[in-house]
């Protein structure tokens, strides 16, 4: 990732979904490789953490990570299905909480999602 793009906020604008209603979303599956995380289960673990402390702030789980399933080419005209998770702001910045701190990429993704959820209540 680092040989493609440079880290800035674009990167998470860049894969910035919207809805019909005009909410913002992110696919767990796309912010992974930004966060560089190679595997799904150790990201997956990540999100697992996520959805507990919004749990635990008697937040509604179902509204912020939408549990969805993708299917993916494998070759050969063959498909598999994959899990995903439609994520709002609020998700993905929990899920960079529980990310390790000492990468700068989570760095910038904390301060991204914090400064744009601020943006958002103002």
């Amino acid at each position: 990732m680092n040989d493609i793009k440079e880290y800035t906020e674009k990167i998470f604008e860049d894969i910035k979904h919207m809805d019909d209603g005009g909410n913002e979303y992110w696919f767990a599956r796309e912010l992974m490789p930004i966060l560089q995380y190679n595997l799904w289960q150790n990201f997956h673990r990540k999100i697992k953490l996520a959805m507990d402390n919004c749990s635990e702030s008697d937040i509604n789980n179902p509204d912020h990570f939408i549990d969805i399933n993708k299917m993916v080419s494998i070759g050969s005209k063959t498909k598999r299905k994959i899990q995903d998770y439609k994520l709002s702001r609020y998700a993905c910045y929990l899920i960079v909480l529980n990310c390790d701190p000492r990468k700068k990429v989570i760095a910038l993704a904390k301060t991204y999602f914090a400064i744009q959820t601020r943006k958002q209540e103002s």
